[in-house]
């Protein structure tokens, strides 16, 4: 036996060492794992779709009355009595405040009594003048006579007509000591107290008109310009789900709020949201004509030194190309391509920092309905 181990032994170290080598680099080769190929990877890209030239834009707004106004007592004086609270809604003709008028009736008492003064003067004058035109037709008084009889006469006929005047608007002084609603309407605001002095003018109620309701709301600067007078637009209010009222814009603000910078603008509504309350939060959907062209979320614009781009994904290798596209509009969420880009083109929405030009991808949908275009 060990004879035997000692020939196989002398045997292989007489081999070349040449002639092994090569037998050991096959065998490794053949033990060698063969390399992996990369999957594709996994983006979110969506096809491209073309804009329908129509935008809708929401804004938070507020119901309004059509018309609000403060009321006021034309005349000075102290409060003394107020028949309307809060939120009541009043008829036309109603009593809503009274001041004193104790003065009031002073006023027109003593009017009244001018009055009668000037009416005497008067009846006497009228009867001076007819005596001497008698005679004056008799030249029995001189030419200087008569003149001044009929000066006397115009003076006292200006004298009532004066005193008449100073009656009504002491009639009408007196009537102001109670404030009444001019229509129909509601208490918005109650600015005044029993026994406060009061000045002509001073705001005693807010005052809401029965009827037509608006809805104000504020826009921002880069959307004032897209809006104009008698656009249409669609409101919903939050506390009635499922209904909808048309409006039209009635005005637009001129100047910027100085605190917000923004625009108040007025929207008209139908008569079926006359039953609408007040202050109520709604919802304004305006419908703002855009330019043509592919709109994406702004997620998917990719720049390439100055110049914007998209990543594009080639039907025929499924690879990335990077696209320089033309921004036509930039939007808060989104943009909108008028060069570029074609409708139906597969566009990556998501991570366009983290892919590179010619690298094998997946195109998946967005995980959210939002974030597609």
């Amino acid at each position: 036996m060990n004879e035997r181990i000692s020939q196989s032994l002398g045997r292989l170290c007489a081999l070349r060492p040449l002639a092994v080598l090569p037998a050991l680099a096959m065998l490794a080769a053949c033990s060698r794992p063969a390399p992996e190929v990369s999957a594709p990877r996994p983006v979110i890209a969506m096809p491209a779709q073309a804009a329908d030239g129509v935008a809708k834009r929401r804004f938070p707004g507020e119901v309004h009355a059509r018309y609000e106004m403060p009321l006021s007592f034309r005349i000075p004086g102290q409060l003394i009595e107020r028949t309307a609270r809060l939120g009541d809604a009043v008829k036309k003709g109603q009593v809503l405040a009274r001041l004193d008028d104790a003065d009031a009736g002073r006023n027109l008492a003593s009017a009244q009594a001018t009055l009668a003064a000037a009416e005497h003067r008067f009846e006497f004058a009228t009867q001076q003048r007819d005596r001497d035109d008698a005679q004056a037709k008799a030249n029995l008084i001189s030419q200087l006579q008569w003149e001044q009889t009929h000066d006397a006469y115009a003076a006292a006929l200006a004298a009532r007509d004066q005193a008449r005047q100073q009656v009504a608007l002491a009639q009408n002084q007196s009537r102001y000591t109670a404030l009444v609603a001019d229509r129909d309407g509601r208490i918005t605001s109650e600015q005044a107290e029993v026994g406060q002095v009061v000045a002509a003018g001073q705001a005693v109620f807010g005052f809401a008109w029965s009827g037509e309701r608006d809805v104000f709301f504020d826009v921002p600067e880069g959307t004032v310009a897209d809006l104009r007078a008698g656009q249409e637009a669609e409101v919903t209010v939050s506390a009635w789900p499922g209904r909808s009222f048309a409006g039209r814009v009635r005005d637009i603000s001129p100047a910027a709020d100085p605190q917000t910078r923004t625009y108040r603008v007025k929207l008209a509504l139908d008569n079926a949201a006359a039953e609408l309350p007040l202050g109520m939060t709604a919802q304004v959907s305006l419908s703002a004509a855009t330019a043509s062209g592919i709109r994406l979320p702004a997620t998917a614009l990719f720049h390439r030194d100055e110049q914007p781009a998209v990543w594009v994904l080639k039907p025929a290798d499924a690879t990335l190309e990077l696209r320089p596209v033309h921004v036509a509009r930039y939007g808060e969420r989104d943009v909108l391509v008028d060069r570029g880009l074609h409708p139906g083109e597969q566009v990556v929405m998501q991570g366009v920092h983290t892919v590179s030009a010619g690298e094998k991808v997946t195109p998946i949908a967005p995980p959210h309905p939002e974030d597609a275009p």
